[in-house]
């Protein structure tokens, strides 16, 4: 991908505020009251994202772009990842194939946190929910779904405690 690709991806994710598919006012309002909300969208994290096959005009990538508050999010005594974050400073691809072999989670399937305490969060990149996934009680260690949201933006209402 050239520069000038990007710096055009870029400029249409700062240009769909019309659609439904961009982060609330609520959700902003609380991240710039957080100061965690940038207005510049960094380049390298438009190509993690590219990378990691995200749609680039979905809520979770414009949070990515520019939501920060370091390599994670914590609320309610959980956190997040900041996926861009990790996919530039870590071995997160090597994380993400780890999780989708020992979990069997399809390849859609980015987990947003650590799986700490056989549970955890995963964006679908088919259809932009979030999935929160259980090790079920049975010996078989079938994951199992124990709650989603049917967008980006609900979920983090529902992580940040945002009403």
């Amino acid at each position: 991908m050239l520069i000038g690709e990007i710096e055009l991806s870029q400029k249409k994710i700062l240009d769909v505020n019309a659609e439904d598919n961009v982060i609330s006012v609520k959700v902003k309002s609380y991240l710039k009251d957080n100061e965690w909300w940038f207005d510049d969208a960094s380049d390298i994290y438009l190509q993690v994202l590219h990378r990691l096959g995200v749609n680039i005009d979905a809520e979770f990538s414009e949070f990515f772009l520019h939501a920060e508050d370091g390599p994670t999010f914590n609320s309610k005594g959980k956190e997040i990842y900041h996926v861009c974050w990790w996919a530039v400073n870590s071995k997160y691809e090597l994380d993400i194939a780890r999780t989708h072999e020992v979990l069997k989670l399809p390849d859609e399937m980015l987990p947003l946190d650590s799986f700490d305490g056989e549970h955890g969060y995963f964006y679908s990149k088919s259809d932009c929910k979030v999935y929160e996934y259980a090790l079920s009680s049975s010996s078989d260690d079938v994951v199992v779904n124990v709650k989603s949201w049917n967008d980006f933006n609900s979920f983090l209402e529902f992580f940040f405690d945002i009403e």
